[in-house]
């Protein structure tokens, strides 16, 4: 398993059957590579991936006997794991939404300055074409 800035976090090798679980603070997209050293031919492989990020990689079963807890109070820990899950998403969004719209603001100062130099340069450059075209037709006596 290869995180998105190329760290390996997980190898095993010649391994037929097994699990394994890794943390990291790091989001984005993760690589998981899979091979085969087999010389027979038209071998059958099956591989079967459960894949489990956030809350959903906590063994209940196994907290629930460490802990002694059951029933209700088994389901409430559930929901205040979820809870807390969902109000740190919703924290890391709103920091992201405020940083978006930082870098938005900045962007609509920089065009509308572009758009302002746009029109003074094209102000300018008519200007220098009356004056030369005016310069020009007088020296050809026109005006």
């Amino acid at each position: 398993v290869t995180s998105p800035y190329g760290y390996t976090l997980h190898e095993n090798g010649n391994v037929t059957v097994g699990q394994f679980a890794f943390t990291t603070s790091e989001a984005g997209n993760f690589l998981a590579c899979f091979w085969i050293d087999s010389a027979e031919k038209g071998s059958g492989v099956s591989v079967n991936l459960d894949w489990k990020t956030g809350i959903a990689t906590k063994d209940w079963d196994a907290i629930a006997k460490k802990e002694k807890i059951e029933g209700v109070e088994l389901e409430l820990r559930k929901l205040e794991v979820a809870v807390q899950s969902i109000h740190q998403n919703m924290v890391y969004l709103k920091a992201r939404e405020a940083e978006m719209r930082e870098v938005s603001e900045k962007t609509n100062g920089r065009v509308a300055w572009f758009s302002i130099m746009s029109l003074g340069v094209c102000v300018v450059v008519s200007v220098l074409q009356l004056w030369h075209l005016q310069g020009y037709f007088r020296k050809k006596k026109l005006i």
